[in-house]
């Protein structure tokens, strides 16, 4: 049994106030429930609207002409019962991809229709399309740059031009994850007339901020994707239209990738968010993401349903979109990564989406009332231990009853890790005049190799037991909770160093110690020091710190002179349990995933923690919530009960009681 500051007394006289309402709730609804109470449409579950009438389906390929001569692939499935294609026009969902739209495997193709989210819309009577962005795939031309305004310009056409084939009955949406998430956001803000709904999966908002976090560029990511995608495009050959019987237009195709462009030699000498591609003379960091259009988003007006997981890379981005939205719109967080390899967790991700998906589509494209947009809007996935999680939902992000609290970081030890310094974290600021925790940085530091940065590539996931991190690095930790400690919401790190060195990156993470002292790896987040200053942000940045990154704004390290470096970490949802404790570990690289440059000798960073210069992280906690098999909840769930029983048997006598009155 987990302890409690609350007397049992108050718990349950506060949990049966609550019981109570929600059981009157119910009570009064299940009076009022209509007719059609087969149908069931809420989060995760749904039933009775539409079915599942198609067995089949049928694929064609084909090319599109652009406005420009350029041609893109287009494999279009179309519902089919018992082999026979549908006639009837049907709504169209439809993705523009990066990753081509078809491939063969063996003497077969694998296609859209293997796509769990897509199979379902099939059955229920959705045309599904699935286009090759220019340069890529079978389609025509070379790959420019990361959403430029002219593949941009293609998804209206695309979504235009299936519109009006005779097979679409002029409803739209766009679906798909990754690369093809953010394309459906950048072709929202061309305004096609005919698209009706969006479905966004794991899409980035800000592209500086994913390549270069803080200023600290994540080159491991940017060239895995770089090489992936070359080899998708020129070496593992997509599958041809169906025209090109011989496949000569493939090959042609594929010389005309030949002059794409690599994103590692387009990115890494731009550093900095105002610097400007020679060879475009686009501002990538202005242009090719969402947030740069992010207006012309909102102006759309097409509703947008985002996803996203807790340990993506995307995480904040998913916040970020829904916060800057003005248009109708739902999130869902789940605990999951960006590829989840997970076989428990894949399944739950894969029965959710698929439910979501098609709840989102029949409301938006065929006018069902299923009543998506009543009730919560933001429905997230609190980890409890790692195989334990609940589902929440809210109305408000960040958590309006979240209250921010203070741990400071103070010397130690606690006996917890042999790291360079071993100290404390504490609700109480430092009251010493002077003191630091001196650090020879090391640069052998990492996070590991299957990290959320790694996974969004392709790569496996999984976090290692930090502590060996840990113990090359200047650590803060707490004594053993007395209670659980829920934290939902954006961590925010200030950090006051001195060092020997004019810059420095510095990685913090945020990571729970269980009582065998293994440490998980929660949250992170990262800041080079020369990128420290602060500046008003170019859309609602949820209040946290923004650090614009232009060159101008550049600010070394006075050797010696104490510097403040403020930054968020990426959100997160994580009951700390009692009995374990809250870690924040300080380092200086992080070697398999993000370019650090290396000094010599070696720097000495001292991370300050006295009165005037006392280093912190703050905390959005949640108030404590009563445990599912908690005595307390379940002595508070008898007397709730107890109480609606009362409560019902005086409304029946006042009932009768006014009755004999008027008898």
């Amino acid at each position: 049994m987990r302890k409690s500051s609350e007397s049992l007394k108050d718990r349950i006289g506060r949990i049966c106030a609550v019981l109570t309402t929600v059981l009157m709730t119910v009570l009064l609804s299940t009076m009022t429930m209509p007719a059609n109470a087969g149908r069931v449409s809420r989060f995760g579950q749904y039933e009775g609207y539409s079915k599942a009438v198609y067995d089949s389906w049928v694929r064609t390929s084909q090319y599109i002409e652009m406005r420009d001569g350029i041609k893109l692939a287009v494999d279009i499935i179309r519902p089919a019962i018992n082999g026979e294609v549908e006639v009837d026009p049907l709504p169209a969902v439809w993705s523009h991809t990066r990753y081509r739209r078809a491939v063969r495997v063996g003497d077969e193709y694998r296609t859209a229709a293997d796509n769990p989210f897509l199979k379902t819309l099939l059955e229920h009577g959705y045309v599904v399309a699935v286009v090759d962005v220019r340069g890529s795939g079978a389609s025509f031309g070379s790959w420019q740059g990361l959403f430029t305004p002219e593949e941009t310009q293609d998804a209206y056409e695309v979504t235009e031009w299936l519109a009006s084939q005779s097979w679409c009955d002029g409803n739209v949406g766009m679906t798909g994850g990754s690369y093809l998430g953010i394309t459906q956001l950048m072709a929202a803000s061309t305004h096609p007339p005919h698209l009706k709904a969006i479905f966004p999966i794991v899409a980035f908002f800000d592209l500086y901020d994913l390549c270069y976090p803080g200023g600290i560029f994540h080159d491991d990511l940017t060239s895995t994707w770089s090489d992936l995608t070359r080899r998708m495009d020129i070496e593992a050959v997509a599958a041809p239209v169906d025209e090109d019987t011989d496949e000569l237009m493939l090959r042609r195709a594929v010389r005309d990738h030949m002059a794409s462009r690599s994103l590692l030699a387009i990115l890494s000498p731009l550093p900095f968010r105002d610097d400007r591609d020679p060879v475009t003379e686009d501002f990538p960091y202005r242009e090719w993401h969402p947030a740069g259009v992010i207006e012309q988003i909102k102006s759309s007006g097409v509703p947008v349903y985002l996803s996203c997981g807790w340990y993506d890379a995307f995480t904040r981005d998913g916040f970020l979109m829904y916060r800057n939205l003005t248009v109708p719109k739902k999130i869902l967080i789940g605990s999951w990564s960006h590829s989840t390899r997970d076989r428990t967790v894949a399944e739950e991700q894969i029965r959710l989406l698929n439910s979501e998906h098609l709840r989102w589509f029949d409301h938006w494209l065929k006018g069902i009332n299923n009543g998506i947009m009543d009730g919560p809007l933001i429905h997230y996935q609190t980890m409890i231990s790692p195989k334990q999680t609940v589902w929440n939902a809210c109305t408000d992000w960040p958590r309006a009853n979240a209250y921010e609290k203070v741990f400071y970081f103070r010397r130690g030890p606690t006996g917890s890790v042999s790291s360079v310094n071993d100290g404390l974290l504490l609700p109480d600021p430092p009251v010493e005049h002077s003191g630091g925790d001196e650090y020879k940085v090391d640069y052998t530091a990492t996070s590991g190799t299957t990290t959320r940065w790694d996974n969004t590539v392709g790569g496996g996931f999984g976090y290692p037991d930090m502590t060996v991190n840990d113990q090359k690095c200047l650590t803060y930790t707490t004594s053993p909770l007395d209670d659980d400690v829920e934290v939902t919401g954006h961590p925010v790190v200030a950090l006051w160093i001195r060092s020997t060195a004019d810059d420095g990156d510095f990685f913090a993470y945020l990571e729970e110690v269980d009582a065998e002292g293994v440490s998980q790896y929660i949250t992170e987040g990262c800041l080079r020091a020369s990128h420290r200053e602060l500046h008003e942000p170019p859309y609602d940045n949820l209040g946290l710190p923004y650090h614009r990154s232009y060159r101008e704004d550049v600010k070394p390290l006075i050797p010696e002179e104490p510097a403040e470096l403020r930054f968020d970490m990426h959100p997160t949802s994580n009951v700390f349990e009692a009995g374990h404790r809250i870690r924040i570990t300080v380092s200086c690289i992080d070697k398999d995933n993000a370019y650090t440059p290396r000094f010599s000798p070696r720097p000495t960073v001292t991370l300050l923690r006295t009165r005037d210069h006392a280093s912190s992280i703050v905390l959005p906690i949640l108030p404590h919530k009563p445990e599912a098999n908690s005595p307390f909840l379940v002595a508070a769930i008898l007397a709730g009960a107890a109480l609606l029983m009362l409560l019902l048997v005086i409304s029946v006598r006042k009932f009768r009681k006014k009755k004999e009155q008027r008898i």
